[in-house]
């Protein structure tokens, strides 16, 4: 079994806090694992119990880079301000929107831990995955997603979800991420149940 490898049947976030950091560094001294799928599909619940497995790894969140003036146009930022730093073996701090206020005001750090997640929609665009150890994708629907989305954001934010879902199909349209994830997993209750792609 390769050291990315889930046993079927077994616990995806065990298997996966055993595994990731055996992986071969793929971002200078950094192991950087992408966690991607449509918005609202559980994309931070799933990093931030996979973090907690793997005994706190820092996530990188992609909502924190983007802004409402462009929801997919992060990747220089997220290039010269995380992954370069990362790259090094430096600290890598950014500044973080707020999307209330629609303005950066506060300023995240992220250690280059042996692991590091990049979490959100687009962590495993084309641009990134030359630096990625790992890719997980949140192999919920489209639709479903969204729902959940919307759900918990409430009617008020109805026009940004307008915006918002046309934006996301024509991003993964141009520039898909599921195929060329080595995860698919999907939350079971208070647990997850994943699989091989192809599988």
């Amino acid at each position: 079994m390769s050291p990315g490898a889930v046993r079927a049947g077994g616990d995806p976030l065990a298997a996966l806090s055993s595994r990731l950091p055996a992986l071969p560094p793929s971002c200078g001294p950094v192991r950087l694992v992408g966690v991607d799928g449509h918005a609202g599909s559980g994309k931070t619940t799933l990093a931030g119990r996979l973090a907690a497995a793997l005994g706190g790894a820092p996530v990188v969140h992609l909502d924190d880079l983007a802004c409402h003036g462009s929801f997919f146009g992060w990747t220089g930022r997220l290039f010269r301000e995380v992954l370069t730093p990362l790259s090094r073996g430096r600290v890598a701090r950014f500044r973080v929107y707020d999307w209330e206020r629609r303005a950066f005001d506060r300023t995240a750090v992220i250690p280059p831990a042996p692991v590091v997640l990049v979490e959100g929609v687009g962590a495993g665009r084309r641009a990134l995955r030359p630096l990625l150890a790992y890719l997980v994708w949140v192999d919920v629907e489209p639709g479903e997603a969204w729902a959940r989305g919307m759900r918990r954001d409430g009617p008020a934010l109805g026009g940004f979800w307008r915006q918002w879902r046309a934006a996301e199909l024509r991003h993964f349209a141009d520039d898909p991420s599921k195929p060329f994830a080595d995860m698919l997993i999907r939350a079971r209750g208070d647990s997850y149940a994943a699989r091989t792609p192809g599988r």
